[in-house]
């Protein structure tokens, strides 16, 4: 079992509980140490008086501010120890908030959180499952390490883990840090503003963190084993060219033709099989057998819907009636429709997802099927 990093006391309101707070992650990352070239001996580093060139002694190093080239304010190691936070025996809860409010930069470090005897359990227990059925993060303020942290708490996948986050000054605006950010007033067409969004659904999957794998390091480690065993390995690739403006609406084509193979379309007899579902109930999302490009995963998309339809679609009388229309019918009549209509990727669909897909098909198509019907 890890050791615990902090010890002491969560408490909100009159209810506490003795905590102890643990390290969530760990790097594996490769390390190297300097050697010298040509030899075995290893490179280290020395504190110098950048003046003289003299080693200096650590307990000869004090802390300097400073003020003006050259000029410094010293500070002794027992000045800062005396104002320095000393270590904090409670976090207490002072408010809660709705994480999504919250912005992912302000998210530094995360630690679990563990009651530190079985006797606490149980108060543990209750403001876990208090927290998580609120959704809400409890603030806090506590000292570890020296430093004073803000710290968000929450309760996620049966446990209370704790973030210590950046102070909102510690953030910096991204407009004065940034060069060459895109101006809004940038035009960009409908026709490739629908491309991209297709191409992004075309490649959505759902989040499984197992998939993804650290590939410089393994990377690294393939080729210190292949070094060892005297063997060569093949260069990567160099880096791709920036993608060129005025072919844009080509590229974005090419892209969304490439995104993966499609499926074998299904006849309209096995899409009877499945029973209709109603639309207000949405079902999951279409399956492929396309994998992710770095490491696999499940497709979640919406219906993938033709570039043409979507730079031509509108809204009218005509398209409301015409959804009614389409409200009264089966999986396997949309279906139908669909084929008809060529759709692609219609196997995979949902009968809502076919019902967008054949709603937003080119209208001119659309009304002389209705017709037809």
């Amino acid at each position: 079992m890890a050791r615990p990093l902090w010890t002491g006391v969560l408490s909100f309101g009159l209810v506490t509980v003795p905590i102890a707070l643990y390290s969530a992650t760990e790097s594996h990352g490769v390390s190297f140490r300097q050697i010298q070239r040509g030899t075995a001996d290893r490179v280290r580093n020395k504190r110098v008086n950048e003046r003289t060139g003299d080693e200096v002694p650590y307990n000869e190093i004090v802390k300097g501010f400073e003020l003006a080239e050259g000029e410094y304010v010293i500070v002794e190691p027992d000045e800062l120890e005396q104002i320095a936070p000393g270590r904090s025996k409670t976090i207490e809860i002072t408010g809660f908030v709705d994480l999504d409010q919250v912005e992912p930069i302000y998210f530094d470090t995360t630690y679990y959180v563990g009651p530190k005897g079985k006797e606490y359990a149980k108060v543990y227990r209750l403001l876990q499952l208090a927290m998580e059925r609120r959704n809400k993060a409890g603030l806090a303020m506590f000292a570890m390490r020296g430093k004073t942290c803000l710290t968000a708490v929450r309760a996620e996948n049966g446990i209370l883990t704790a973030h210590t986050m950046h102070f909102a000054d510690e953030v910096r605006d991204p407009r004065r840090e940034v060069d060459n950010l895109p101006d809004e007033d940038i035009a960009v067409s409908d026709l490739e503003l629908s491309a991209a969004e297709q191409l992004i659904d075309m490649l959505s999957l759902d989040w499984d963190p197992g998939q993804w794998h650290d590939t410089y390091s393994e990377q690294v480690r393939e080729l210190v084993q292949a070094k060892a065993e005297g063997r060569e390995i093949a260069a990567s690739e160099g880096p791709v060219e920036a993608t060129n403006v005025i072919d844009l609406m080509d590229i974005l084509n090419r892209s969304l033709e490439s995104a993966g193979p499609r499926p074998a379309e299904e006849p309209a007899a096995d899409a009877a099989a499945e029973p209709a579902t109603g639309r207000g109930a949405r079902s999951g999302a279409p399956s492929s057998s396309r994998s992710p490009k770095p490491a696999g995963g499940k497709k979640s998309t919406s219906a993938r819907q033709p570039l043409k339809a979507a730079a031509t679609r509108k809204s009218t009388g005509t398209a409301k009636s015409s959804q009614e229309s389409l409200d009264a019918l089966t999986k396997a009549e949309l279906y139908k429709r669909a084929s008809d209509l060529e759709i692609p990727h219609r196997s995979t669909m949902t009968r809502d997802q076919l019902q967008d897909a054949v709603e937003h098909a080119t209208p001119a198509t659309r009304r002389s099927h209705l017709r037809s019907a």
